[in-house]
This record gives C-alpha cells, sequence and structure tokens, in this order.
C-alpha cells in the first residue's frame, strides 16, 4: 500500500529535504583531490546533527555510515573508506536524514578536477533523466510512465540504466511502496494521487548495467568496470504538479 501523507506531513517532509540539500552543499565545497571518502562521511555525519537531524543509513540493515560513497564504477551503497579521490574521478554521495519523525534522502555525482568529456556526458545524461522523471510525475499518471521516460532517454543518449535498484517510497521509513524502476512499460504500475512523496534517482552505466557486490559487502559496481552516475530527489505530488523537497 502506498502512504498518502498530509499537507502538514509533506511540509515538516520538505523542510529537511532542505536542510538536506543544504548539507549536500557544503559536502560539495569540500569535495577535492587527496581528500578521503571517510573524511566526508565524518563531515556529512556531523552537518547531518547540527542541522538537527540523524544520520538514517546509519545502522540500516547494518550499514554503519553516514553517507555513501561511490567512485567511478561504484554504484551505490559503498562504504566510506581510505581510499583517496583524485583528479579525474567521479564520486556519487547518497545521503539521508530523519527529521522530527520523517526520512529524506537524495544523491548526487560530482566531478573531481577535469574529467573526459564521455564523462561529462554521462553526468549531464543523468541529471536530466531525473529532471525528465520528475517532470512525469503527476497526479493520475502511472509509475510506469516515469520509468519509460526515463529509460527512453538515457538510452537515446547511448548510456543504459541500472536494472537491478529501485526509486522508492519514502515518509516515517525510508523505504516506503511504490518501489520505482528505472526502466519499464508506459501506462503500467500504480496511479499516482495527491499527498504521494517518493524518490526517482536514475542510475545510469556507461555500459553494460549489470552489477556485482563490491569488497565491502554492502556496495555494488558495474560488472563490467564502466562508469556510473547517480542523482535523487525527493517529490511530493500535489494539485498544482510535483514538488521537489530535496532542493534550497
Amino acid at each position: 500500500m502506498i502512504a498518502i501523507k498530509t499537507s502538514e506531513e509533506i511540509e515538516i517532509m520538505k523542510e529537511g529535504g532542505m536542510r538536506l540539500a543544504k548539507i549536500m552543499e557544503k559536502l560539495e565545497k569540500q569535495i577535492r583531490p587527496g581528500i578521503t571518502t571517510e573524511e566526508l562521511n565524518e563531515k556529512a555525519e556531523n552537518l547531518i546533527l547540527k542541522f538537527g537531524g540523524k544520520p538514517n543509513f546509519k545502522g540500516y540493515e547494518g550499514f554503519p555510515a553516514a553517507v555513501c560513497t561511490s567512485i567511478n564504477e561504484q554504484v551505490v551503497h559503498c562504504l566510506p573508506s581510505k581510499r583517496r579521490l583524485k583528479e579525474g574521478d567521479i564520486i556519487s554521495i547518497d545521503i539521508g536524514m530523519k527529521y522530527k519523525g520523517f526520512h529524506t534522502d537524495m544523491a548526487r555525482t560530482f566531478s573531481i578536477g577535469k574529467i573526459s568529456f564521455e564523462t561529462q556526458r554521462l553526468i549531464k545524461a543523468t541529471k536530466k533523466a531525473l529532471k525528465i522523471g520528475i517532470k512525469q510525475a503527476k497526479i493520475a499518471v502511472q509509475f510506469g510512465d516515469i520509468s519509460n521516460a526515463i529509460q527512453r532517454y538515457v538510452e537515446n543518449q547511448g548510456f543504459n540504466v541500472v536494472r537491478e535498484l529501485f526509486g522508492h517510497g519514502i515518509g516515517r521509513l525510508l523505504h516506503e511502496e511504490p518501489k520505482i524502476p528505472n526502466f519499464g512499460e508506459k501506462h503500467s504500475g500504480a496511479e499516482i494521487k495527491e499527498g504521494m512523496v517518493f524518490c526517482l534517482e536514475p542510475i545510469v552505466t556507461s555500459g553494460n548495467w549489470r552489477l556485482e557486490k563490491t569488497e565491502d559487502g554492502f556496495g555494488f559496481k558495474t560488472k563490467d568496470n564502466s562508469l556510473s552516475c547517480h542523482f535523487e530527489d525527493m517529490i511530493a505530488i500535489t494539485k498544482k504538479g510535483p514538488i521537489i523537497l530535496t532542493k534550497l
């Protein structure tokens, strides 16, 4: 069953989402060659506490950190480590926070210094795929229309969407119904209704979309070691259209 949020609950989630977006903005300023992902995680947890929240990833299914830090061929859910970022890398940071009883969640991919033209294209395409998905998120539209729009755009750009991971509903639980794939058929799935809140998160690879687990036991990487990119926002459905809650 897909939960419907009241306008008051959505306002709380909007406040939490704005705070999470500010945290991500501050984290972005720390990303540079030489910094370790462990250091980024420490800064993220301190910021979450400073902004009045609790790190909701920490302890979730045993995950011991406040953020997921996935570099290059790493896709999602990778554990922060002593690995140092270097010129030409890209890093996806997935971050969440519990605020006033409700969960928030977002992800962004950043480049470290100069990156190749093709890597720039990958980031640009993934970012646009998220915008395309959000534009579809309206009352009476079906979730398959979002999935299909994301897939068609990404594949038209020469990239692939990951098939093993999904967007999701969010609220008092971090992961609620429905699961929202980044691929699928038009006019399929549940109908979108006013008051729904969910996370859309295109996860795109430059090569094959098939994944395998990383050595840390939590994350995923591409099987063919191709680059991966991830953007995620939390969306609320209103009569006036979708509202991005994780936005400054």
